[in-house]
């Protein structure tokens, strides 16, 4: 049994191959955070709970003096008895308190991990993959019940954490806080790394040494965000790719988020993510209850590649989820860069009959098939096929597709609205607003609220009929705009600022339905490319858009920053025309091939116009993808060259039996006369022979990841190389 409880000792052990997670309940009320980290068989809390007066820090039991809340290392810390580090909760009662105390009551220990209704998380197929605890904690005053929920997966090296909140009494509360964990750190010796951003700019990479204080990432955008994705690390100073200790943190959650880090006076360390507390209060009545959504914790002692491996092995068999889950993509072309809103469908079949040449398998149309939506400024919500574009409807087209041995796929923005639109006139309260107030405009739209059940049953129900209009095959959902005037005609005064949570979970009840109504269908999720990629939309669609900006050069930070976490089947990569619409970068045809192939590879561009060679080196490169593509998309990440550190850039995908690798080289700025470059190959068996794209001379694993790989010298900039190594029989 992987959770082990010491009745005598009051110690829970999570435990298995490799990892430990140690709580102790103190004075029998308090969970305590005793250790996190590489396997270990036991330990002694009082060597690690060490008990000291400090001035200025209450002592909350009258029999110990030295005991404190203010400096106890806590599972779920409260505010107000004494402890003055950022709480992970905050209620407020009918009398207006907010002061709380919760203690512990009873714990639970069984096979296998629960469902959450309405909310996305890892999961177990098999109850043997996992074990799970609940520590139910009571507010005796209140009512109020605490369950802090724990995972841990007996073949990964994850925890899963969250809470929930039951009304037992027989008045309401509200939440104005909760986090889904926090954690305390002995020592603050800490780097910490996330990834932020803009919109084409997405999942940069950012590490700094932790500070006195608190440092903070967040939304408050109704979205994930470009800004930040909900992920952050804590590394020891000495982690690299390979090397030392990571705790990382992904929530499953696609709306408000924040990751809080505060190091107290005694280089004590809090960690703690969740829904941000900003502008959200949620009413608890007597007996309902309230689910956090769920932080992924990852421990890796093998620097940040071993912990985004770990993340990558979770995301991609735990998370997404579907017919898709375990299957390879197909090469796509997206007709946007091509055509925009101006295509007829004679258009459309003459890219699709280039497409099918090419050996491209996917053709999907975008933005401008329904109401009367020429350019972005109207038809958002009334979604029927304008026949002047397409006179034989959506069915026509994607039967011309079929003919042409290709799917059919279908760009859709169900959560938006335009003011100029026969819904809206219809309907001018489906949008967030508040009464009286102005309605602010991004991208000439508005925004659903899919925090009313009556919209989310129109978005249902609408969407059903276009999927069953015609054999579609894919669907891009996309999301262009964040919220604001945040709040709904259909809730009273006091639930106002439960509506940006609501909507996450109408919009999480639109996406279950769906995908369950079209298993067939391989959704991508888009926010204005990667403003809403997270594991909370892996969980209903498998893969995301992983950002607008296509240039080549640009894409390796994303790409790179992304796999941090996320691995190479979740992302979409496309090749466009030249000079780059959002830099006017002008980079060679087979580097953006080669920088989409490492991950889900299509194309975003006028096909029907390249050149006779343009033609020759995509079909060549489709060809070689296909021998590289279950390497790509299901192999093990080592990561070689950062994009963030020079001008070259590579990174390894490894098959999980070692037989095979493909490694991708790019040089971004050639230099003349250069020294020698060889790449340190990683993850290969050291005891077996591989040969480069099948030419002698074989090499040992131990020579290609100790000596490196020699890369021949490039002279000029925007370069690439793709190496396929292949053990000898």
């Amino acid at each position: 049994m992987p959770i082990e409880w010491n009745e005598q000792d009051k110690i829970f052990h999570l435990y298995n191959q490799r990892i430990s997670y140690f709580i102790q309940i103190v004075h029998g009320k308090y969970p305590a955070h005793l250790y996190w980290g590489s396997r270990v068989q036991a330990l002694q809390p009082a060597s690690i709970l060490i008990y000291k007066s400090r001035a200025f820090s209450p002592t909350t039991e009258p029999g110990d003096p030295k005991f404190s809340l203010d400096t106890l290392p806590q599972e779920y810390p409260a505010f107000g008895n004494g402890d003055f580090r950022l709480p992970a909760y905050q209620l407020r009662t009918r009398d207006g308190s907010t002061i709380t105390e919760f203690t512990y009551d009873s714990h639970e220990i069984f096979p296998g991990k629960p469902h959450f209704e309405g909310l996305p998380a890892a999961y177990v197929e098999e109850e043997n993959e996992a074990d799970t605890l609940v520590i139910t904690m009571v507010d005796s005053m209140l009512g109020i019940g605490l369950n802090l929920h724990y995972t841990i997966y007996r073949d990964l090296d994850v925890i899963t954490r969250s809470v929930s909140f039951e009304n037992l009494g027989s008045h309401q509360v509200e939440i104005h806080k909760c986090m889904s964990m926090s954690i305390d750190f002995r020592h603050s010796n800490w780097d910490w790394l996330h990834l932020h951003g803009t919109w084409a700019r997405e999942r940069h990479i950012e590490r700094q040494p932790l500070h006195h204080g608190t440092q903070m990432i967040s939304s408050a955008r109704g979205a994930s965000s470009h800004q930040h994705n909900p992920f952050v690390a804590l590394l020891s100073k000495n982690a690299s790719e390979d090397h030392g200790e990571v705790f990382g943190l992904s929530l499953v959650y696609s709306g408000n988020f924040e990751a809080s880090i505060e190091v107290d006076p005694f280089e004590t360390t809090r960690l703690a993510i969740g829904i941000n507390p900003f502008d959200f209060i949620w009413v608890l009545k007597p007996g309902e209850t309230f689910q956090s959504p769920e932080a992924l914790m990852v421990f890796s002692k093998e620097g940040i590649g071993g912990m985004s491996r770990t993340f990558h092995r979770l995301l991609r068999t735990r998370v997404c989820r579907g017919i898709y889950r375990d299957k390879t993509r197909p090469i796509l072309l997206n007709n946007w860069e091509a055509t925009r809103f101006n295509f007829t469908e004679e258009k459309l079949k003459k890219l699709s009959d280039a497409a099918a040449d090419l050996g491209i398998e996917l053709f999907v149309l975008d933005d401008g098939w329904f109401g009367r939506r020429n350019n972005d400024k109207s038809s958002l919500g009334d979604w029927v096929v304008n026949r002047k574009k397409l006179p034989h409807g959506l069915k026509g087209l994607a039967n011309y597709v079929q003919t042409k041995g290709m799917q059919f796929g279908l760009w859709v923005e169900p959560e938006m609205i335009s003011p100029d639109s026969d819904l809206y006139r219809r309907h001018p309260d489906w949008c967030l607003h508040v009464k009286g107030r102005n309605r602010t405009l991004s991208r000439n739209q508005l925004v659903l609220d899919l925090s009313r059940e009556d919209v989310c049953d129109w978005v249902i129900e609408t969407f059903t009929t276009i999927f069953n209009s015609a054999p579609i095959n894919y669907v891009k959902w996309d999301m262009n705009r964040n919220m604001t005037e945040v709040g709904s005609a259909e809730l009273p005064r006091e639930r106002q600022k439960e509506t940006a949570h609501r909507y996450m979970l109408g919009l999480y009840r639109i996406l279950g339905t769906l995908t369950k109504r079209f298993p067939e269908i391989l959704f991508e999720s888009c926010s204005g490319g990667g403003g809403r990629f997270d594991p909370g939309m892996l969980y209903y669609m498998p893969q995301t858009w992983t950002s607008d900006d296509t240039d080549a050069v640009e894409r390796l930070k994303i790409q790179y920053g992304t796999s941090l976490v996320y691995p190479a089947v979740t992302m979409g990569a496309h090749v466009s025309d030249v000079p780059n619409h959002q830099v006017g970068r002008n980079t060679p045809l087979k580097m953006r091939c080669h920088v989409a192939m490492a991950a889900n590879l299509g194309f975003e561009m006028n096909i029907d116009k390249l050149s006779k060679d343009e033609r020759v080196t995509i079909k060549r490169e489709i060809k070689f993808y296909h021998q590289i593509q279950e390497l790509v998309c299901f192999g093990d990440l080592y990561r070689l060259l950062s994009p963030f550190e020079g001008m070259d850039t590579a990174w390894m995908y490894v098959a999980p039996d070692q037989q095979q690798a493909v490694v991708f080289y790019y040089r971004i700025l050639a230099a003349p006369n250069p020294p020698l470059l060889r790449l340190k190959l990683r993850g290969l068996n050291p005891k077996v022979k591989y040969r480069t794209n099948n030419v002698a001379p074989a090499y040992f694993g131990d020579e290609l990841m100790k000596i490196g790989l020699a890369v021949t010298q490039i002279k000029k900039d925007f370069s690439s190389e793709i190496f396929l190594i292949q053990a000898m029989e």
